[in-house]
């Protein structure tokens, strides 16, 4: 939807845009500051961009067929300590199963 806005702000404006779409208008700038400045994301984002890095990294290795428990398992082997609960939230985000 960022992008979608991005590309048509010169022919609307992100205002009218925003008001169709649903979007408020401060969730868009915000976004687009975090875009331009990534220091800006909070921490668990800036966590969560690490660690999808590693929960794909073994979903791959696996060959695809480890679910988030595996997983979760493998990270730990690793001496990664990320909760199983949060691996499952990446894995769902990243269309992972």
């Amino acid at each position: 939807m960022i992008l979608f806005i991005e590309e048509h702000r010169d022919v609307f404006g992100v205002g009218p845009i925003c008001r169709v779409l649903p979007i408020a208008l401060s969730t868009f700038y915000a976004r687009a500051a975090i875009a331009r400045d990534p220091g800006l994301a909070s921490r668990r984002a800036k966590q969560d961009k690490e660690d999808d890095r590693e929960v794909k990294r073994i979903f791959d290795a696996s060959g695809k067929r480890y679910g988030a428990r595996k997983v979760w398992h493998a990270l730990r082997r690793e001496g990664r300590d990320i909760a199983r609960c949060t691996v499952e939230r990446l894995m769902n985000a990243m269309g992972l199963q």
